[in-house]
Parts: structure tokens; sequence; C-alpha cells
């Protein structure tokens, strides 16, 4: 109990910091939640890299609620590409509940995480335990976040959005150029001002409109 308490202060403190309004009780509540789920799957299961808490509520947790807060408003539906751990989607499902979030894993042992994630916090967020590329729908919003063969998931990414739809990459300042340079090889998009995400750290939001 002490821990999951811990957690949750050390996660308000670093909103703080990063001039992000505090997370209500029970959001906070369900982020403990789903950090001690994902502790301890990942004792068995290599889900992320990243393993101490400090590392999961800063470099996770903090930057996936920062990207949901700076999604546009009007955006139903969402996918996250090659959902891994659940970042961003899963975050973005807890804060931003108007939006239908769709996890797309092709690994099996991930895919399972997801489900279990997701009926632990309660959410209706759907699972695709399949290669993302295979869906035969389009999304108001294709996110992605630390995904292998980045210039393949982009191109595949932009074929899933809607029109008028919107593509959010998780980078750093120094892939910005080439992510960009990426997408608008398959598309002609329109890109807005990067958005600067944990304090002190290179790691930025592109939001790219069709």
């Amino acid at each position: 109990m002490a821990n999951r308490q811990n957690a949750k202060t050390r996660l308000s403190q670093l909103l703080a910091e990063s001039q992000h309004p505090p997370v209500s009780p029970a959001l906070s509540e369900q982020f403990s939640a789903y950090l001690a789920l994902l502790q301890k799957w990942n004792a068995k299961t290599n889900l992320t890299a990243i393993r101490d808490e400090e590392g999961i509520l800063s470099r996770h947790f903090l930057e996936s609620i920062l990207c949901a807060s700076a999604l546009p408003a009007g955006i139903q539906t969402l996918l996250d590409f090659g959902s891994g751990a659940g970042l961003p989607g899963i975050p973005i499902a807890l804060m931003r509940p108007e939006i239908a979030v769709t996890l797309a894993e092709s690994q099996n042992k991930k895919a399972a995480f997801l489900r279990e994630a997701v009926r632990t916090l309660g959410l209706n967020t759907q699972i695709h335990s399949a290669r993302a590329e295979q869906l035969q729908r389009k999304f108001d919003c294709v996110a992605l976040r630390a995904v292998d063969n980045m210039a393949a998931a982009i191109s595949a990414a932009i074929a899933l959005i809607a029109p008028d739809g919107w593509l959010a990459v998780l980078t750093t300042r120094s892939e910005a150029t080439a992510v960009a340079q990426i997408a608008n090889r398959t598309a002609e998009l329109h890109w807005q001002p990067e958005i600067g995400l944990e304090a002190g750290t290179e790691r930025i939001l592109l939001l790219a409109q069709g």
C-alpha cells in the first residue's frame, strides 16, 4: 500500500513539474494499478526495457499523459500502432475517455498483457492481436511510440488514418526531421509545431494532419 501511495505522489510531482494539472484521485488509483500490473508482468515478460518505478512513471506514464492532453479535440477513434505495454494507448484511454482506443500488438505475450490491463482497469479499449496493417478500418488518429522499423511503421500508420485525421509520433528532437521526411514521402501532411514532453529531455510529440 505504501509503495502505491509513493507512486501516486511521485506521478503528481512529475505532472506538476511539467505544468500539467493533477489527475483525479480515481485516475491516480488507476495509474497506480497499471504500474503494479506492468511491474508484475515485466518480471517474467519483456514488455519494456525500462523496469524501475521512476523510469516507468517519468518516461512512460508522464510522456503518455502529456501526449493525451495534447491531442486535438474532436478525435473519436485512435489506434496505438505497435502498442507493446499499452503506451501511449492505455493512458490516452484513461485521460480521454471520449476517444475509443484500439491497441494493436502482434506479439502474443504483450497482447495477453494488454487484455489483462484493459480488464483490470475497466476500460472498453479494443485489442487487435495481430499486425496493425491487417486492420480494415481507419482511425481519426494513429499514434506511434518506440516501434520497430519506424520508417515502415509510419508508412503503414498513415494508410490507417481517416481523411483529415491525425498522425501522432512520440519521438526525440534529433529524430524529428527524419520522421517528417519519412511521413512526407507517403502523404502530404500538415505539421504542427513540436510539443515538448518531459522537461529536461529531448522527448517531443509530433502531430500532423492529413
